[in-house]
Parts: structure tokens; C-alpha cells; sequence
């Protein structure tokens, strides 16, 4: 292996070589902690640290890095405690995530790393998200991010290399390339030549090296960076190197061949660096020992201190408290309106109320937060020129400009993690999923990765997501679904679903300040077709508070979207029947008080919404209520939901289908009780 130091002094030569051997070191060390009962997984990067601690070497402090499992040398040279690295393996209290998380799957924003998730794409659409940012601001950096060569398989490798080469962000690459994804070779992985083959697929350079050698990866990555700062351009690197443990230590290696082992074990990037130092005359075998002494006290002083630490007392509050992020003044201030009770409000209001549409409502939300906000930024399908599928964002581009209304591929995975990784740079965004429909290819990101970075490491994800959706317009089972009961089982995403415009208004402006995930559902069908009373001032509809639409004595319908309608317009035809309306309008976190109250009111309750009777949310408010509201029941709580099927495109079927289609027979079955 042939070193070149290119303008590099001796101790920066000695320097690189203290932090390619304290990851090696530590590693070491855990293996027998491993053995000894004393950890319980490990993910070793032995053979691989020149990759991780060159390029993290080669960047600035303050650039992010979204490393993977085999990485550690990006957490050492970040100079992150080694104690507290100590405690997050042990899954100790006082580690990085609170206990809450396993080896590297965490971050930390003073270090400017993002860990992983399991699924080992998604944090490459995160450093889009950064070097969004970045160029936003006009900052001369960087954003680097880790995949294994079986991570190119992911779809979420190909979307964010597609995404930062049409946005054209400063974006570095790198791919690990250790011929194994888990137990199967690369030849069963991928059929081009080289994976550095794919940059050319998206209009970006790239550039295969040894991935073992640490002079030649901070070299290619220091250049590289200054690449793409003065192209802004992204840049992918494949580093050549081979794993010389188990995918984790549990797996054993009997499947590799031994002579690959005899082969890599000769290209050590420790062994080989520090005997190229000792024969340049730069360290001698007296100072190498030196450091390795140091280095054990340092490694076994740290371990003792975190072996010391006190054991997790669990506390449920404690855990509930930080699923959810909390929110701060916005923009400073504290003085806005909140509208609690629509019509109390609008009857006694003394501001400017204009008719508006659903539709006209939800853009002046848009306009006026855009207006508030600087750092928020728009994103979606069609959304810049064209204004959207349902024409939300028109004239936006023109107002606000292409940098902060921006047309996206189609790629909805990536779109939702580029929003997080603007949020780790303190951005807010908007991404339009153009269909509630769609959103299944954006899934994992949304329930693995927005969800649960703030109950993880304490990040919160400042991204709200708007979810056209619902049927009764003829668009068939891809355009049509009601699907907002998906995310009410994921803890740390919020989801809300206004029925009318004061509160499409109102509750897109509280998701964009809520520094929270937030769903933010809106039905197609009442776009253009339902009007009303909306304040002119910029106000908040608060999130998880329910709102009395009618006041009744018979029956009490717990509702939401186009459901408060059907159940007015029933009240309407039926004067001899006196409905309670609740309108739910967030789905997650619930009102509970809101709906034991509605629940008192009469003692008959029957739940209506559009989404399938099966796993509808429904089906968990009438839990809640038998459990706790029984004894003011005076009858079963009934669910009317829409059928069990798909939704289907013929308009006579379609209508079968909606839950409006039998509200009638679930009426008369309560007024008989």
C-alpha cells in the first residue's frame, strides 16, 4: 500500500494516525466486553475505519455526516465522550439517546451527526435536506453520507442521489464497498462493473478509490468537497475495503472465503499506516507504544466511569413527555390568536371575517405562513408554475421565488427526508404529497424516521405534510383512500383533518409553527365545494382540541372531514332527531376530554367516518369510550364506516361504498335503544 502525504506535516500525519487507532483501539475492546456478557450486540467497522476517519477528518466541524453501523471512527474524531459513547452501548440513561436506542443509531446536533435508522437508505435524503440548507444560506459546505454496497439496492439510494443531482446540492457520497451485504456477495447484489458506474446514470462525477488507505480517502474527500462547494454539486465515491468481522459479531463469517481474509488482512488501513509513519522516520516503535498506552488507560478510565453509572429507573411520564417535541414562541411571539370554539368566535369577532372556500382557506394558511416564516420551504409534485394538482400553490413561485416553492421528482421518499435533514438546519418545511394515495412509497421515512427522532436523540422534526385525500369525486381505489388511521398508531406524528375552511386555515398554521410531524389531511371533495366564515387574521386552530359543530340532546356523532357534513346535512333532513356533532379535527393526539363530554350529553354515541369500518380509527375512540364513559351509555356505541373494500371508481359503487350510504340505519338502531 504506497502512502502519499501530498503538503501534510508530521503532526498532522501523527494526528490522523491518533484518530484512525483509538476507533481500532476501542473496537478491540469491545469484542471482549462482548464475550463477556457485558454488551449485547455489536456492529464491528474493524477493517473499514480509514473510510470513516478520513472523510470525517477532511470536513468541517460544523458539516453534518450521516454515518452507518460500522462508523465509529466518525463519532471519535468528532471528539464525542467516549464515557457517554459508553453508556449509549450499554443503553444506559445517560447516554446520547436516553436509553432509548441501540449502537449508532442516534445523533447528536452539537457533533453534527445524524445516525441511522435500520433501514439504512433514508439518511442519504437527509444530507439533501442538509445541502438544501446549506446553498439556501449561501454557505461555503458539505453534507457526507454512508452506504454499503447493499444499500444501493434501496430505493431511497437511488432517490437521493436523483434529488441532489436536479437540485444540484453540495452532497458527498460515499459508498462502502466491502463486498458483503449481511452473508451475500456483491455479485448477487448488483451487475455493473463498478457502483461508482451509477453516478453517471444522474449527472454527477465519481470516483472509485482504495478505501483503505487513509491518506488517499482524506485526500479524495478534502478535494471532493472543494468540488462541491465552488460546482455545487454532489459527488459519489466508491472506497473499496472489506469487513473483517461478522455483519454483527451474532453472525459469525463462516461464509466468507478464508483466502479474502488472508488477502484484506495484508491491507490493513491501521497496521499498514502506522508502519508506513514508523518507516518515514515520522513515529518510532517507543512513541506508537506510547499512544497505544495512553490510548488503553483512556479506553479503560472511561469504561469504568460508565460502568458506574446508575441503572434506568422507567418512568412513563418521563416517556410519554418526550415523544413530542415542545413548542417554542413563534417568531418571539406570544400574543396569537387562538380559535378554540369556531362559532363563539366568529359570532363575537372583532376582526374582518370574508366567505372563503376550503381550498382558498388552506392557501391563504400557506401564503400568510410563508410570509412569517423565511426559512420555510415548500416542496412537492407540480407545486412551483403549475400551482399543484388542486391549484393550492398557484402564484406562489412568483411571490416567493423557485428556491422556496420547489417542484420535486417523483420521489416521495426522498421529498419527506429532505424535509428532516432541513429541519436538522433549523428550516421548516411543507411537502405536498400530491395524493394522500402516494404516500405509501414515503412511508418508512414518515413512521421511522420523522416520527421517532425526537423521542431518539431529542431532534424534532419541524415538517409538516399536506394529504389530499378521500373519495366521492370518481377517482378510484389509487386516489381516493381515506388512510389517516395508518399514522394514528405511530407515536410522534400528529394528524389532523379539518371539516370546514376556519380550521383548514387555522390548523395549517398550528402544524407549521408545531416543531412536530404533522399529517395534515384535507378532502378533495370539499375544496370547492364548501364555503364559510374565515378571520382574515393570522390565527391558530389548536392541535388535539375537538370543536362542538351542534348542540343536540338525542344522539351524540363523534366525526370528522367530509363526516360533519353528512351528519348535518342529516340533522337537516330530520328535525324530529336531535343531533350532538363533535368534530374530532385531530386524530392524533385525541381529545378525550372533548369526547367524554359529547359522550355525556346524550349517552348515545355512534361514530362516523369515510375511512373502512376495519382498524378506522373509530374503532379505538369506541374503545376509549367503553372503557371509560360507561355508566353514561345508554346504549352499545355503534361505528358507521364506509365497506371493507377498496374504493371503487364507478360512481353508483362508489357511493355504496360511503359510510353516508347508511348513516340513516345506524340512527334508527340508536333511537331505538
Amino acid at each position: 500500500m504506497e502512502f502519499n502525504r501530498k503538503t501534510l506535516s508530521d503532526p498532522e500525519l501523527i494526528f490522523i494516525y491518533r484518530n484512525i487507532l483509538l476507533p481500532r483501539m476501542i473496537e478491540e475492546k469491545m469484542l471482549v466486553l462482548l464475550r463477556q456478557g457485558k454488551i449485547s450486540k455489536w456492529f464491528s467497522g474493524i477493517g473499514q475505519e480509514a473510510i470513516a476517519v478520513g472523510s470525517t477528518l477532511a470536513l468541517q466541524k460544523d458539516e453534518w455526516i450521516m454515518p452507518l453501523h460500522r462508523n465509529l471512527g466518525v463519532f471519535t474524531s468528532r471528539q464525542m465522550g467516549l464515557e457517554k459513547l459508553f453508556k449509549q452501548w450499554q443503553g444506559n440513561k445517560d447516554g446520547y439517546s436516553n436509553g432509548r436506542e441501540r449502537s449508532f443509531h442516534f445523533g447528536s446536533k452539537p457533533h453534527y451527526i445524524c445516525g441511522m435508522i435500520s433501514h439504512l437508505g433514508p439518511q442519504l435524503a437527509l444530507a439533501d435536506g442538509v445541502a438544501l440548507a446549506y446553498k439556501l444560506r449561501q454557505e461555503n459546505k458539505v453534507s457526507l453520507a454512508y452506504s454499503g454496497d447493499g444499500g444501493t439496492s434501496e430505493g431511497d439510494f437511488h432517490e437521493a442521489l436523483n434529488v441532489a443531482a436536479v437540485w444540484e446540492l453540495p452532497v458527498i457520497f460515499v459508498i462502502e464497498n466491502n463486498g458483503y451485504g449481511l452473508s451475500t456477495p456483491v455479485n448477487e447484489q448488483y451487475r455493473c462493473e463498478s457502483l461508482v458506474d451509477k453516478a453517471k446514470g444522474y449527472g454527477m462525477d465519481g470516483v472509485r478509490i482504495d478505501g483503505n488507505n487513509i491518506l488517499e480517502v482524506y485526500d479524495t474527500i478534502r478535494g471532493v468537497r472543494d468540488y462541491c462547494i465552488q460546482n455545487q454539486k454532489p459527488y459519489l465515491i466508491e472506497c473499496m475495503t472489506f469487513r473483517m468481522r461478522g455483519h454483527e459479531e451474532a453472525s459469525g463469517t463462516k461464509y466468507v472465503p478464508q483466502e479474502l481474509f488472508e488477502e484484506w488482512g495484508k491491507k490493513d488501513p491501521v497496521k499498514n499506516y502506522e508502519q508506513y509513519l514508523i518507516a518515514e522516520g515520522i513515529l518510532n516503535e517507543m512513541q506508537v507504544a506510547d499512544i497505544r498506552h495512553e490510548f488503553k488507560e483512556y479506553i479503560e478510565s472511561e469504561l469504568k466511569a460508565a460502568f458506574e453509572a446508575e441503572a434506568i429507573v422507567p418512568s412513563s411520564e418521563e416517556e410519554l413527555r418526550d415523544v413530542y417535541a415542545k413548542k417554542s414562541m413563534v417568531n418571539g411571539e406570544l400574543s396569537m390568536v387562538n380559535i378554540e370554539d369556531s362559532q363563539s368566535f366568529i359570532d363575537h369577532s372583532p376582526f374582518t371575517i370574508h366567505e372563503k372556500r376550503f381550498v382558498d382557506a388552506i392557501q391563504e394558511a400557506l401564503r400568510m405562513s410563508m410570509e412569517k416564516h423565511e426559512n420555510l420551504i415548500l416542496m412537492g409534485q407540480d407545486i412551483a408554475e403549475y400551482g399543484g394538482a388542486f391549484k393550492i400553490t398557484e402564484g406562489f413561485v412568483q411571490q416567493f421565488g423557485k428556491e422556496r416553492v420547489r417542484n420535486t421528482p417523483l420521489c416521495e421518499s426522498a421529498i419527506v427526508g429532505t424535509a428532516l435533514g432541513l429541519s436538522l438546519e433549523g428550516f421548516k418545511s411543507m411537502m405536498e404529497m400530491q395524493f394522500a394515495d402516494f404516500v405509501t412509497v414515503g412511508f418508512n421515512q414518515i413512521v421511522n424516521n420523522l416520527a421517532k427522532i425526537h423521542y431518539r436523540w431529542g431532534q424534532n422534526a419541524d415538517v409538516v405534510i399536506r394529504m389530499p385525500t378521500g373519495g366521492g369525486v370518481g377517482a378510484g381505489p389509487f386516489h381516493s383512500q381515506s388512510n389517516e388511521a395508518w399514522f394514528t398508531h405511530v407515536p410522534g406524528l400528529k394528524v389532523v383533518y379539518p371539516s370546514n375552511p376556519q380550521d383548514a386555515k387555522g390548523l395549517l398554521i398550528a402544524a407549521i409553527n408545531d416543531p412536530n410531524p404533522v399529517l395534515y389531511f384535507e378532502h378533495k371533495a370539499l375544496y370547492r365545494s364548501v364555503s364559510g366564515p374565515v378571520p382574515e387574521i393570522y390565527y391558530e386552530t389548536p392541535i388535539g382540541k375537538a370543536a362542538i359543530t351542534k348542540e343536540g340532546t338525542d344522539i351524540t356523532i363523534i366525526t370528522y372531514g367530509s363526516g360533519v357534513h353528512w351528519a348535518l346535512e342529516y340533522q337537516e333532513q330530520h328535525s324530529d332527531i336531535s343531533l350532538h356533532i363533535l368534530d374530532l379535527r385531530t386524530l392524533l393526539p385525541l381529545d378525550f376530554e372533548g369526547i367524554r363530554e359529547a359522550v355525556i350529553k346524550t349517552g348515545k354515541v355512534l361514530i362516523l367516518h369515510e375511512d373502512t369500518l376495519t382498524g378506522g380509527i373509530g374503532g379505538e375512540v369506541s374503545a376509549w369510550i367503553s372503557e371509560h364513559c360507561f355508566e353514561s351509555l345508554d346504549a352499545p356505541v355503534m361505528r358507521c364506516a364506509s365497506l371493507d373494500t377498496p374504493v371503487p371508481f364507478n360512481m353508483d359503487l362508489e357511493k355504496n361504498f360511503m359510510a353516508k350510504n347508511r348513516l340513516q340505519e345506524f340512527v334508527e338502531k340508536l333511537m331505538k335503544y
